[in-house]
């Protein structure tokens, strides 16, 4: 900075520099001598916007620093920023000409501490159960007897070994295991994802759908465990359909998935434990009830017997039942002749009292009425009847002329011409969407050929290959047994070879200015 600013007095013997020329010097100061720095400080505003890099501020009591994580960087940390926590930045200082101002580009960043974990766990624990993801109705019961258990674990620990153990001893069941990273920056995502793809299993599909699902892990630090304080984890299990045990860590280690589970068990054995009943007791208890079911119904059919006995004593027998009914019947059938001879007198009185009325003159003249009243009807029907067939007639008459076949053509021929106008018009959108189409098409192709290579050979470069790649600097020249240029009109071959070279001194030219502020645009182009 010395060799820029020179104090020469007031005068104009000062240098002058621009503003791109000051801020440069500025920035090489700073880099040079800032060039690795570790800073602890309170993270403040954190800005995440749609590229992937993250903004934030770095704050004590009397300062603010600006602070910058690229993409990159950021799929490598382990703990991201939240505000409020004091972590301990790694990085380099440089500046941002374009709103002079000077920030740190972050490389790692890590909390300050268990204190600022436990705080930031706390932040989370109460943002997430403010959601309500915590609370006791949204946790869903156990199967009682699930066929299928989903364990999501490490594939190679001794936690899986455990939970087949407790499971063939207790009730052998169907396991699904799907590996994932139980701890380190690999641990949530994994974890996330195993629980959704659980979810995502179709029933009846050809992979069988779990009915639990045990997410494990052995015991471990807060730093080894907090995968599963994060907040996809958490909320993974919480959108669980299947129910879900939560068994991370021995019974004192508490992680967030704990809460937001629908059953937590202190270890993996005792989710196991907690998952299935044990066989062996059950078949007791189906015994039994198998014993104490047979002795209620051999009592319940001994005690019915003994009081259909008891009621059978009271009745009479069945022989004294019948005596009554069978000498009601006797005395019927000795009345039964009398009454039959009564009965058919009756009715041949009553027969000769109707037959003195019916006499031949009272007949005829009951048909001649009937027949009187048959003929009358008979001539109001025909007029009855002439009537409904004249109007229908008089509407067939109007409707006649619209029914002209002339009519009927001049309508199809109508129809047609406004079909054919219609396809006319079609037909010439089509052809001018083709012919936009193709004029896109013909602009793409003259731009891809404008943005090629052999575009910039014509510009006065050439493509250097040795050995059949191409070579992009003098040592790699100088190591090639063979040499080809490519230039606008063709190649040309020429012998390689080791050795030194010396560059010929350049004459300033407009050319050469125009070449140093237009680099080639590709390392190959010369």
């Amino acid at each position: 900075m010395s060799d820029l600013i020179e104090d020469s007095g007031i005068g104009g013997n000062a240098p002058e520099f621009t503003v791109s020329e000051l801020s440069g010097a500025v920035k090489r100061m700073i880099e040079g001598e800032f060039g690795h720095v570790r800073i602890r400080g309170e993270v403040g505003r954190v800005s995440r916007p749609r590229s992937g890099h993250v903004y934030l501020d770095l704050k004590d009591d009397r300062a603010v620093l600006s602070g910058v994580i690229w993409k990159g960087v950021m799929a490598r940390i382990a703990t991201p920023p939240e505000e409020g926590m004091e972590v301990i930045a790694t990085g380099r200082l440089t500046t941002f000409p374009g709103q002079s101002k000077y920030q740190i580009v972050i490389d790692d960043i890590a909390p300050a501490g268990m204190g600022a974990l436990m705080a930031m766990l706390e932040k989370r624990k109460a943002a997430l159960a403010a959601e309500g993801l915590f609370a006791a109705e949204r946790k869903r019961p156990l199967p009682f007897l699930p066929e299928v258990i989903g364990v999501v674990t490490s594939p190679s620990g001794a936690v899986i070994r455990d939970i087949l153990h407790r499971l063939r001893e207790r009730f052998p069941r169907k396991v699904l295991i799907w590996p994932v990273a139980v701890q380190g920056e690999r641990c949530a995502p994994e974890v996330t994802r195993a629980i959704e793809g659980f979810n995502a299993l179709a029933p009846g599909g050809a992979l069988p759908r779990p009915d639990l699902l045990i997410v494990a892990r052995g015991g471990g630090s807060v730093e080894d465990l907090w995968g599963f304080n994060e907040e996809s984890v958490v909320r993974a299990a919480a959108a669980s359909d299947i129910p879900l045990i939560s068994a991370v860590g021995h019974e004192t280690d508490t992680t967030l998935i704990d809460h937001a589970a629908d059953r937590r068990a202190p270890t993996p054995t005792a989710a196991a434990e907690i998952a299935v009943p044990v066989r062996r007791d059950l078949l007791a208890w189906a015994a039994e009830q198998e014993a104490r079911l047979t002795a209620a119904l051999t009592q319940g059919i001994t005690r019915r017997g003994q009081r259909l006995t008891d009621l059978a004593r009271a009745l009479p027998r069945a022989e004294a039942l019948l005596d009554t009914p069978r000498q009601r019947l006797d005395r019927a059938g000795d009345r039964l002749p009398a009454a039959l001879i009564a009965k058919v007198r009756h009715e041949d009185v009553r027969l000769n009292r109707a037959s003195g009325g019916l006499r031949p003159s009272v007949l005829t003249n009951r048909v001649t009425t009937l027949r009187e009243r048959v003929t009358d009807r008979a001539g109001r029907l025909g007029p009855a009847l002439a009537r409904p067939v004249e109007a229908r007639r008089r509407d067939l008459a109007r409707l006649t002329p619209r029914l002209d076949p002339g009519r009927i053509g001049e309508a199809r021929a109508r129809k047609e011409r406004d079909f054919d106008a219609l396809a006319a018009r079609l037909s010439r959108v089509g052809l001018a969407q083709v012919e936009g189409w193709q004029k896109r098409l013909d602009a793409l192709d003259r731009m891809r050929q404008t943005l090629g290579y052999t575009e910039t050979l014509k510009r006065g470069y050439a493509v250097v290959r040795g050995d059949g790649a191409v070579v992009t600097t003098r040592d790699g020249a100088a190591a090639a047994k063979a040499l080809e240029i490519e230039f606008a009109d063709g190649r040309l071959d020429v012998a390689g070879g080791a050795g030194e070279a010396t560059p010929k001194p350049s004459t300033p030219s407009k050319t050469s200015k125009k070449s140093k502020d237009t680099p080639p645009e590709q390392g190959s182009l010369f």
